[in-house]
């Protein structure tokens, strides 16, 4: 096992989270714009239709975890792991089809939190985009909702609607990328979801004048939502971040 001593405390990895209440929105957007939007990584997004490509928009209250509790931010999109073949997207069904055979991954792009330790160990464990912001997130209503404000800035207000319950889906792996200080990594995760409702749509959004709420609405946003979901009771498994070979930073 290993560990890192971060703000004076020791993080153990695999970071165990033993409680968090995630919601999430995915979005069919222009892949052409996505692709520009995460350039700067070197990872390629995964087509679900031809020109679409999936981005989602995630907010997390952390209950138990090592890392104490805390409130998240996730802006991310569904790619290709670098080994992949691109398979011709044919059709959503399709391309969902393909993606499972060819293996997916989700990419973090942005990933605001409210507390101190988790943004020094999220950055430096496993170069994870985290920021600093001020993040409310509301529960406590069928209808979840979080606030995000960055430099006093709104930077989105987003309202997930209640979906249908859905049956536990057991233990799912899939890996993470992030891309920081010159080097995109791949981080292996583990999730175990309980109280899962999901439904089309559902999602409402109102974008602030932020810069990131700038790139959000070059992408398309407000729109339809492809589908919602939440999750009452998560726990998830991290592992140890590694380099993709191709992004290590060249020695001058």
């Amino acid at each position: 096992m290993a560990s890192h001593l971060i703000l004076g405390r020791r993080v153990d990895i695999p970071l165990e989270i033993r409680d968090a209440t995630v919601c999430s929105a995915t979005y069919l957007v222009r892949a052409d714009a996505a692709r520009a939007v995460l350039a700067y990584s070197g990872m390629d997004v995964t087509e679900l239709l031809p020109g679409k490509a999936a981005c989602t928009l995630v907010f997390a209250q952390y209950r138990d975890s090592a890392l104490e509790d805390y409130h998240e931010f996730g802006v991310a999109f569904l790619v290709r792991p670098p080994e992949a073949q691109a398979p011709p997207p044919r059709g959503l069904l399709a391309g969902v089809r393909d993606m499972h055979r060819a293996g997916f991954g989700t990419f973090i792009h942005w990933l605001p939190v409210d507390r101190r330790l988790t943004l020094e160990a999220g950055r430096a464990i496993w170069g994870f985009p985290k920021e600093l912001a001020d993040i409310e997130i509301r529960l406590g209503t069928p209808y979840k909702r979080c606030i995000l404000r960055k430099d006093g800035r709104l930077v989105i207000d987003l309202l997930i609607r209640p979906g249908t319950p859905l049956p536990g889906a057991g233990s799912i792996a899939m890996d993470a990328y992030a891309h920081l200080d010159g080097v995109t990594r791949r981080v292996p995760w583990s999730m175990r979801p309980r109280g899962i409702r999901a439904r089309p749509g559902g999602a409402l959004i109102r974008l602030g004048n932020h810069p990131i709420a700038k790139e959000l609405s070059e992408l398309g946003l407000p729109k339809r939502a492809l589908m919602t979901s939440s999750i009452s009771h998560l726990s998830m498994s991290v592992g140890e971040a590694r380099p993709l070979p191709s992004s290590r930073p060249v020695e001058a």
